[in-house]
């Protein structure tokens, strides 16, 4: 493996991700929902920015796209076609099967629609991880947001179970928590899910982060990989929408 990607905390619960291909030193961020964290790690991290790379159109994976285009203009900003125009000027538009070179590595674009119509997310799968934005969280997943979203959403996670089981989800958002007390009421007698969620306990008490997580993981645990069909995977996501827990 040639890429080394690690989370970073910003705003109040996402994470934007920075990336690092050891053999060229290129460096990456996604997400940057926020300027001043995704600028610190750049500079801790050599002080050269070579890519963005963004998922979709949220203010809080994007805001702070603008102030590290400045602080680091060299940096290429690499987004999705089908969200184009409500992201920041691109200097590479990709689609699905796309290849997107980073240093000695490249990523296939994977179009998973749900969360919005536009995401896209990034697989390096010879590093055996994906920058899944909003799709997919640790015991969850995204809320649909926009027309068809639910149906689409339930046929992106059919894709990602496809996946090999070692993929890591480097998720936009610390839900894990949260989404664990949801998902015990779906299965309260699953054993795995009871143990990722002790687990994410055990870190957050240690102040790291949950994810990435596995597909592996996700698979015994998550209760919307687990839906049987897309009315179970529908029941699930909208009671998750009303849950207080």
């Amino acid at each position: 493996m040639s890429v080394k990607v690690e989370a970073v905390p910003c705003l109040e619960d996402n994470y934007l991700w920075l990336l690092r291909d050891q053999p060229t030193g290129a460096i990456a961020i996604c997400d940057p929902g926020e300027a001043a964290p995704a600028i610190a790690a750049v500079e801790c991290a050599g002080g050269k920015l070579d890519a963005i790379f963004l998922t979709h159109h949220h203010g809080d994976h994007i805001d702070g796209v603008a102030a590290l285009k400045a602080r680091f203009p060299e940096a290429r900003i690499i987004g999705g076609k089908p969200d184009a125009h409500r992201l920041p000027k691109l200097d590479e538009t990709v689609d699905e099967g796309d290849t997107v070179r980073f240093g000695a590595a490249e990523a296939k674009v994977m179009h998973l629609p749900g969360h919005t119509a536009g995401h896209i997310a990034f697989h390096f799968a010879a590093d055996h991880f994906l920058l899944c934005g909003d799709v997919v969280f640790a015991l969850g997943c995204g809320r649909p947001l926009e027309a068809g979203g639910m149906e689409q959403l339930y046929h992106s996670f059919q894709r990602l179970a496809k996946l090999p089981p070692d993929t890591r989800f480097c998720c936009g958002h610390e839900y894990t928590e949260a989404n664990a007390r949801f998902a015990l009421t779906i299965e309260p007698g699953n054993k795995a899910l009871r143990a990722e969620a002790e687990a994410a306990g055990a870190l957050r008490a240690a102040g790291r982060p949950t994810v990435p997580t596995t597909l592996a993981q996700e698979l015994v645990a998550n209760p919307y990989f687990r839906a049987r069909d897309l009315a179970e995977f529908t029941a699930r996501r909208e009671a998750k929408n009303h849950f207080r827990g």
